[in-house]
């Protein structure tokens, strides 16, 4: 299963890289209340923008290699390798816009790791 593992990682930096466009494409649209009012306005502003186009390009593409990983290893392997994802979000969210991770973030990302870790050991 472990011949499976870059197939596998692609698949979680393409979810994590949509993301991270998702967040900058909401970035830029900013904070708007969710009502009947702003539903077009802002259904056009998301739709139009090229970093929520391009988050959406990657889960497309990210859905399609999931489909390839579940084909060929076990859901129990490769589904709680998806917690990679959480690692990378976290590093880019606090290089990318600046968010502060604290002390209670970094030991739950460093028990995700230990778990995605003790997964891949039973391949």
């Amino acid at each position: 299963m472990n011949k499976y593992l870059p197939l596998i990682l692609l698949g979680v930096l393409l979810n994590a890289c949509a993301q991270l466009t998702l967040k900058q494409g909401m970035r830029t649209i900013g904070v708007f209340a969710f009502t009947p009012e702003n539903l077009i306005p802002i259904g056009v502003r998301a739709a139009v923008n090229p970093f929520i186009l391009a988050g959406l390009a990657c889960y497309v593409v990210s859905v399609v290699v999931w489909l390839m990983v579940l084909s060929r290893v076990e859901v129990s392997y490769a589904y709680p390798l998806l917690s990679i994802g959480y690692i990378v979000t976290a590093f880019a969210g606090q290089n990318f816009f600046g968010e502060t991770i604290d002390y209670v973030r970094w030991t739950g990302i460093l028990v995700i790791c230990i778990g995605v870790w003790l997964v891949t050991r039973t391949a």
